[in-house]
């Protein structure tokens, strides 16, 4: 590693404070170094001075690589617990890998084992009964799957690490290198703990999204078929497929593409959006249908639409408009009289369930919104604006649905003036501003609610009807629109100082995770964070 590097790397780490421990007069410093192939090498160095435990630090620095991943952390504080109580606060963790202290089984530190090496290999397990979400997690440690790593990264261990009457948590704080730049890890309560602070939002947004449209276009096999997920923590490649979310993932491509400027990966998407309709789409009726295991979804029929919709407007190519069409001839057979719509239909085309999600309404508002955009065929605008107004009657609203704002900032392109339209977009964010700021999970729909309102809110101010915005904190929507998509680059991404704790860390760069779900990353994830991270930066940044 360059020694410019390894200088600012000392300099930076003096910085953060705290190095020594006082009650024992020792420092204790972790060092994680990864070759981007394989998870991190954690050596923990305990010394007398800071001098002394920087002098091998840099011992090992000088000999690795430059282009080496290098976390670097001092012990801040650590807390001695009987192992009964340990035991009953790590069961009592909200959340499947909440748990956010480091845990030493000897009290000098030589069976010690960072946060990120106990949720990089699910080290410690949820119960059989915990349920996804923010519920107690019953979690223990697996102990058959820590003892053998410990003993591979430390060698032999000094203590039984199963026996132990106490157990030391500890905390820590540092930084990270790349072997370009340097960054402070946050040492933040939250779920951006351990993940650096970001210095410079603009391009590290930017190059996030780069990494995260190569990730999710590198999932596409030569089939056309995706990787569906990963559970990297388990090194476990999903098994299981969805159809729709196929074609959704495509979508969030072909809005990510133009932002790279990667046109070739065009290629890639048409042959997976072939791949799609010849093997997840049937024809009833003149009508073309995503076939999800044997459920025919209104959320498919707009995905459908949107996606084969945006290859056209990207690329030009109407290789796929009589596709398009006959997926609009679809929407027909989900409507009631009424204007009600049904959800999930049987491959025959009779009713199978009147009501599945809300998103998808809001979906085909907007894929129908899309496609009047190519072809202007009033009839459908009609179903748009049938769709709509039926939305309006029965106070869709209150569903703060990112679809909805989506479809009603298309269908104000052509209802400019439409105020009813205009206050179901401001209600359908507003009631749920508490909720957007307060939340502690990536939830990347949350930023795509938000990129949309703000968007929203500005074409209400053009249309002249800027008394509709009296009642709102225009700039706590703002504000907020920021924090999240900040929050999403800092604690939903595989960054390199998250990734080089699971298994080959470069192949998740670029991609996106949910942490309460042993930080599974499937393509549906990946859609989301990055159609809610393009839209925010071609909005915030793309008038420069």
């Amino acid at each position: 590693m360059q020694k410019t590097i390894v200088k600012q790397l000392k300099k930076a780490l003096i910085a953060s404070g705290n190095l020594v421990d006082y009650s024992t007069k020792t420092v204790t410093l972790a060092l994680s170094i990864s070759d981007h192939k394989h998870r991190a090498h954690v050596e923990f160095i305990r010394r007398e001075s800071f001098a002394a435990a920087w002098d091998v630090v840099a011992q090992r620095l000088v000999k690795i690589p430059a282009t080496s991943w290098v976390r670097l952390e001092s012990v801040q504080s650590a807390k001695r617990l009987p192992r009964a109580q340990f035991e009953k606060e790590l069961a009592a963790t909200f959340r499947m890998n909440y748990w956010r202290m480091g845990v030493s089984f000897d009290a000098d530190f030589k069976t010690a084992i960072l946060e990120m090496e106990i949720n990089g290999q699910a080290f410690f397990r949820p119960s059989k009964d915990h349920k996804i979400g923010k519920t107690r997690s019953g979690s223990w440690v697996d102990y058959d799957r820590l003892v053998p790593y410990l003993e591979r990264q430390r060698g032999k261990l000094p203590v039984d690490i199963q026996k132990t009457d106490y157990v030391w948590t500890f905390t820590t704080s540092g930084i990270f290198t790349d072997g370009q730049q340097v960054w402070e890890i946050s040492t933040k309560e939250d779920t951006s703990k351990g993940i650096r602070i970001l210095t410079d939002p603009k391009t590290e947004i930017a190059n996030y999204i780069g990494e995260g449209e190569r990730f999710l276009v590198n999932q596409i096999k030569e089939d056309g078929k995706f990787v569906y997920g990963y559970y990297p923590a388990l090194q476990k490649v999903l098994s299981s497929y969805n159809s729709v979310r196929h074609f959704s993932s495509l979508y969030a491509l072909l809005e990510a593409i133009p932002f790279t400027g990667r046109t070739a990966d065009f290629a890639r998407v048409k042959k997976a959006i072939q791949w799609g309709l010849d093997n997840a789409t049937i024809e009833r009726e003149g009508a073309v249908f995503i076939n999800d295991n044997d459920e025919l979804k209104l959320g498919g029929q707009a995905l459908l639409m949107l996606t084969l919709s945006k290859y056209q407007e990207v690329t030009k190519d109407e290789t796929f408009m009589p596709y398009l069409m006959k997926a609009f001839n679809g929407v027909p057979y989900f409507r009631e009289a009424s204007g009600k719509l049904n959800h999930v239909l049987n491959t025959d085309l009779t009713l199978k369930a009147a009501y599945r999600t809300i998103y998808y309404e809001g979906e085909v508002a907007f894929g129908l919104s899309r496609l009047y955009e190519l072809n202007h065929d009033p009839a459908v605008m009609d179903y748009v604006k049938g769709i709509l107004d039926y939305m309006v009657e029965n106070d869709y609203g209150k569903y703060h649905d990112h679809w909805i704002s989506y479809a009603i900032n298309e269908a104000l392109l052509v209802f400019p003036d439409n105020r009813e339209y205009m206050k179901l977009g401001l209600k359908n964010v507003f009631i749920h501003m508490k909720f957007i700021s307060e939340r502690d999970t990536t939830y990347p729909t949350l930023l795509e609610l938000v990129d949309a309102a703000v968007k929203m809110t500005d074409m209400i101010k053009a249309s002249g009807n800027e008394d509709l915005l009296e009642p709102y904190d225009l700039n706590a929507l703002r504000q907020v629109l920021r924090q999240r998509a900040e929050y999403e680059i800092t604690t939903g991404s595989f960054l390199p100082e998250i990734a080089m704790y699971f298994y080959r860390p470069e192949k998740f760069i670029g991609g996106f995770y949910a942490r309460h779900d042993n930080f599974r990353t499937r393509i549906d994830d990946c859609e989301h964070f990055l159609s809610g991270l393009v839209n925010y930066y071609n909005y915030t940044y793309g008038q420069d």
